[in-house]
């Protein structure tokens, strides 16, 4: 008699791989087989999943299930033609085989064909008793398609198949999210809650909506519920913490991170928050202790980094601020925040020349943030370099076209370089853009104030726009 693999799968597993170390041939029923394959696929093992596969249907020829689960390795292999002439095979003997319809979508899903994928889908969920796990692969088809309305409610079907769905549960208040739509988020988890009132998850997700639409209070109740209902979850304390923080309850914060570190293995993120909250409440010590934490615990965690230099960089000790943000180049060079913050440090110390550098390298890996723009020219004209620093600022206007700070900077280095004819046309566009920031180009470029063609086409533009 073969084993009951449901009852006994590990020793359906050991029988099957003493088999093959063997030169003994033993019997195993179709659903064994079943179970053994997916042990195999499931723990990544393909080459013992397609062996088990092929002594399989050397034993049962025409199991339908086994055929299928061959069709799956071929697709996961890529060889999608001869996935395709076995669905073709298995629906002449079964039509209405709802997974041969889903292993059909996968194919098409996999080569990126998320509209044929979804029209089979729908096929297989008009012959399916058990629509479950095709409401959920319809849902990540759509999310494919950016398509999260049709998403959510894919999703929401699923939960309601199964209220403890929580991974579907998650995709729902993703949806949302994305959507933005942060009322319809908390009235569709207040009201699972109605029916699942101590889902830890469903308080946990509740608590964030209520976070990012900044209503604190709300969000401290949800993630207290999130904790009497599990007092274990790490999240919800997590989480708690964040909000007590932005009440200004600091102490309190440190004490839910703290608990986070008593009911697991201490975090970088925990070492981090607390840090932040002994900074705000003047515990400059305790800080730094829990920075250098931080860094030690994750060495590749850049928020710890950007910390722990900002720290000793508020404290006007740019030396050591250099010091830690150097430490963090030399472990990812690649990180763009780090270049400029090293640019910021350099530029405070009157380090020109590496300021450029720094900022160079900052919008070179991809940061091109306004006050990148703004400091990199500032440095640039410090050190006289008039024509780069039109380039950056003409640069950062590609960004910003309408940015009157940078227009208006423009103009006036436009200006110090001679080239008045520019320097004009920069200067009536950035007073169309703003003539209140007027008063920001003649505190940085006074030398120009008497300049009397500059005072005529002061007068000319502010009559034009009262």
């Amino acid at each position: 008699m073969a084993l009951d693999s449901n009852e006994y799968p590990d020793k359906s597993i050991t029988k099957f791989e003493s088999m093959l170390k063997t030169d003994d041939v033993y019997f195993f029923d179709a659903e064994d087989f079943e179970e053994i394959i997916h042990h195999y696929l499931n723990n990544g093992k393909i080459s013992l999943g397609k062996k088990a596969i092929q002594i399989g249907l050397e034993q049962h020829p025409n199991s339908l299930e086994l055929k299928l689960l061959q069709v799956e390795v071929l697709t996961f292999e890529d060889k999608y033609e001869a996935a395709e002439r076995l669905l073709d095979e298995i629906q002449v003997i079964d039509a209405h085989n709802e997974e041969i319809y889903i292993q059909r979508a996968n194919i098409q899903s996999k080569k990126d064909n998320h509209q044929e994928a979804v029209n089979l889908l729908l096929e297989a969920l008009h012959i399916s008793e058990n629509s479950f796990d095709i409401h959920s692969l319809l849902g990540m088809e759509y999310l494919f398609m950016d398509d999260y309305e049709k998403a959510k409610r894919s999703f929401m079907q699923c939960v309601e198949f199964d209220d403890r769905d929580y991974s579907s549960l998650y995709n729902v208040v993703y949806c949302f999210e994305f959507l933005e739509d942060y009322d319809g988020a908390i009235f569709y988890l207040n009201d699972y809650l109605e029916r699942n009132p101590y889902c830890e998850v469903a308080w946990h997700q509740l608590g964030k909506m209520y976070y990012a639409m900044d209503l604190f209070p709300e969000a401290l109740t949800a993630f207290d519920f999130a904790i009497i209902s599990d007092d274990s979850f790490i999240g919800a304390y997590f989480e708690k913490g964040k909000v007590l923080e932005k009440l200004g309850r600091y102490n309190e914060a440190i004490e839910n991170y703290e608990t986070t570190i008593t009911i697991e293995d201490p975090t970088s993120h925990a070492f981090l928050r607390i840090g932040k909250c002994h900074e705000k409440l003047g515990n400059y010590d305790l800080a730094k202790y829990y920075y250098y934490n931080t860094v030690h615990e994750d060495p590749l965690l850049d928020k710890g980094w950007l910390a722990i230099t900002n720290f000793h960089y508020k404290q006007k000790d740019h030396e050591k601020a250099l010091y830690y943000i150097n430490k963090a180049i030399n472990i990812d060079g690649e990180n763009p925040l780090y270049w400029k913050k090293a640019a910021k440090i350099y530029l405070a110390m009157d380090n020109l020349d590496e300021a450029d550098f720094a900022f160079k390298q900052t919008v070179d890996l991809g940061n091109y943030e306004l006050d990148t723009w703004r400091n990199w020219a500032e440095v640039l004209k410090r050190i006289g370099d008039y024509d780069s620093t039109v380039q950056v600022l003409i640069q950062g206007l590609e960004f910003y076209p309408d940015n009157a700070t940078l227009t208006y900077k423009l103009a006036g280095i436009y200006l110090k370089n001679k080239e008045t004819k520019e320097a004009k046309e920069k200067l009536t566009e950035a007073m169309k853009l703003d003539i209140e920031k007027l008063q920001l180009f003649d505190e940085e470029f006074p030398e120009f104030s008497e300049v009397k063609w500059l005072q005529a086409l002061v007068s000319q533009i502010k009559k034009t726009s009262t």
